[in-house]
């Protein structure tokens, strides 16, 4: 486990917890997604540097 993918899954975390956070506060549901979707392209990133 490197560096980078380490730091990729972490913001991917902190991504989808912010996301979670924030539907929970009725925020705006783009806001959620742009969050979501942040949070799921930095944890495959992450999961993909991984392996290789």
């Amino acid at each position: 486990m490197n560096g980078t993918s380490t730091l990729l899954i972490f913001v991917g975390l902190f991504l989808a917890g912010g996301a979670l956070s924030f539907w929970k506060q009725r925020m705006p549901k783009g806001v959620v997604a742009l969050l979501g979707i942040g949070a799921v392209m930095s944890l495959t990133a992450g999961l993909l540097r991984l392996g290789a």
